[in-house]
């Protein structure tokens, strides 16, 4: 009997992919009941400057690199394809008529859950999937309909005090970022001559 699958789906720009994401990834797949987690590389995420973003290619180039040792891990490019901006209760849909053998769960951070609310179709959301959270320090508080909901399994997953953001300003400011990146990935940022 085949057996239905759980694919925590880690939605980002990755602008770029580094170390942080890749041992959040891992700690959710290797301590819970996910079986996979595809990095789902976002075009255009409503709440960024598109202006600041690589080429949608090369950060997908970057996250396929970035788990090539993973067997568990996976990139996916979905949203390339679906009407933009982007909005996540579509993509869970479109998903989720794709593959109806899986069954597919959010993850995010817990500085996106004190903002959850303001997600279109939240409600939807909350109702038919189950999201994963990990912690981040971050300003604010968790609204209370989200405390001990039965569809939100909180992780405790390292603390990662890493950003994307933080990379490229350290890249452009001429500092040595290389161990906060998978090697690979380092290599390919350097060879295209990236955020300088």
């Amino acid at each position: 009997m085949k057996t239905t699958k759980k694919i925590g789906l880690y939605f980002g720009t990755f602008n770029p992919i580094h170390i942080g994401h890749l041992i959040i990834a891992n700690h959710m797949v290797e301590f819970s009941d996910l079986d996979e987690v595809w990095f789902v590389v976002t075009p255009h995420n409503p709440l960024k400057k598109k202006k600041t973003l690589l080429e949608d290619h090369h950060r997908l180039a970057m996250v396929r690199i970035a788990v090539e040792d993973y067997p568990k891990l996976q990139a996916s490019n979905v949203e390339f394809y679906l009407p933009q901006p982007n909005y996540t209760v579509n993509t869970l849909a479109h998903l989720e008529e794709k593959y109806p053998e899986s069954n597919f769960c959010l993850i995010m951070g817990e500085d996106n859950l004190k903002s959850f609310q303001k997600w279109k179709n939240y409600h939807v959301i909350l109702d038919r999937y189950s999201i994963y959270i990990y912690p981040r320090i971050s300003e604010g508080t968790v609204q209370t309909q989200f405390d001990n909901h039965k569809k939100i399994e909180k992780v405790g997953a390292p603390i990662i005090q890493l950003s994307s953001t933080f990379i490229r300003n350290g890249i452009k400011s001429g500092k040595n970022i290389r161990p906060m990146l998978s090697a690979e990935v380092w290599k390919y940022l350097d060879e295209m001559n990236f955020y300088k």
